[in-house]
């Protein structure tokens, strides 16, 4: 192990206070792994927090999007009300008038007025939501901006990226609202090639087809102000991608969020840019079923599950591979050639192989930094806000 490799296993030190105190399954976040994040991921933008709408989805709590804030970063895309709420609210109290926050989700019914209630009542930022139908658009409020929702073959929401007239629509009826047309949406979020070189020529050829309806709108003249692109897998290539750096009268923005806790199920597809896990399930050992399998308290209860096996990769110890968890436990089988069992008792930090819903599942998270306990924290913005008044 070098010197630098003994640097990052030094910062998952745990304290006694957590190793005596601290009931498992626990969420462990570390902060200067966040820190190392969130520039890394800056010094990818070539130094320009502008470059970064980060998703908010994964950290869910505004102690860690204090860090983004303080890096210089204004602008962020989220999924839910709760989650639009306490941003705008820590973006108040931090005497930001220039936030900017989209609602990265259709919003219909009761979750759209949601939206006009937090737009009226934090006027400082401004706030948009996605639109994909030019019907829908009279029914938006005038205080939302509107960003138009392309889909690029993932087929997930969004308009057909070869409905042209359709994608006109929106924008001229968007256009011509008072908040108005604040630019595109195009998540690329089904390019997860494990090769980064197939991932880059992907990306870059829807990338190419983006520019082109850009250009039909500016000519229509419904201006483009931003495009937005790439979660995780997608950002290097869009980073890569020259045309995006000089757009003219315009800006493109990234928008991934994993990579501000990173996860194993990241760390597989060979990111050029040098991340670390920085959220972390603390598990106990509770029982040895099998003489190459040992068993931890941390079940799909605690672990997203969603991903497959293994859903986890347990730090520190590659002799060690998870099985297919259940609800409370993760049975865990030990290459024994490679070395021993742990014993019961004994502690494990799990890397999620998906970290946002693992955060979503945990109501707090002990704060570790230089080996001590620096804060518990609630996990705020997790779940969704339920009634609207």
């Amino acid at each position: 192990m070098n010197s630098l490799e003994r640097e990052i296993v030094e910062t998952y030190r745990l304290p006694e206070t957590v190793l005596q105190q601290a009931m498992s399954p626990a969420l462990l976040i570390f902060p200067e792994n966040v820190r190392h994040n969130v520039k890394a991921m800056i010094d990818a933008c070539g130094g320009d927090p502008n470059r970064w709408r980060p998703h908010l989805k994964t950290t869910k709590s505004p102690v860690i999007w204090q860090v983004l804030l303080d890096h210089g970063i204004r602008q962020f895309k989220c999924a839910t009300t709760r989650e639009a709420a306490l941003m705008l609210q820590l973006l108040d109290d931090n005497g930001i008038d220039d936030g900017d926050l989209l609602i990265a989700y259709p919003l219909l019914g009761p979750s759209l007025k949601r939206a006009e209630q937090l737009a009226l009542k934090h006027p400082d930022s401004r706030l948009s939501i996605l639109c994909e139908d030019p019907e829908s658009i009279d029914a938006i409020p005038p205080d939302l901006g509107i960003f138009l929702d392309v889909n690029p073959h993932m087929n997930r929401t969004g308009v057909p990226l070869e409905q042209v007239e359709r994608i006109l629509d929106i924008a001229r009826k968007a256009w011509n609202r008072v908040s108005g047309f604040r630019g595109v949406h195009f998540y690329d979020g089904h390019i997860r090639d494990d090769d980064p070189n197939l991932r880059r020529s992907r990306a870059q050829a829807l990338y190419g087809q983006l520019l082109e309806i850009r250009s039909m709108l500016n000519e229509s003249g419904c201006e483009v102000h931003e495009l937005i692109t790439s979660g995780t897998l997608t950002f290097e290539p869009a980073l890569s991608f020259t045309p995006f750096a000089s757009l003219d009268h315009g800006v493109h923005r990234i928008s991934p969020g994993t990579v501000v806790f990173h996860d194993s199920g990241t760390e597989q597809k060979s990111l050029a840019t040098e991340l670390r896990p920085a959220a972390v399930v603390m598990s106990r050992v509770i029982s040895h079923p099998a003489h190459d399998i040992v068993t931890c308290d941390a079940g799909s209860k605690s672990l997203a599950a969603e991903v497959g096996d293994p859903c986890v990769k347990v730090l520190d110890h590659p002799h060690l591979t998870p099985l297919t968890p259940s609800e409370e436990h993760l049975p865990i089988r030990v290459d024994l050639n490679q070395g021993p069992a742990p014993q019961r008792g004994e502690v494990l930090l799990l890397v999620p192989r998906h970290v946002c819903p693992t955060v979503n599942l945990a109501q707090q998270a002990i704060l570790i930094e230089d080996g001590e306990v620096e804060s518990v924290i609630e996990i705020a913005a997790r779940g969704h806000e339920l009634m609207v008044e």
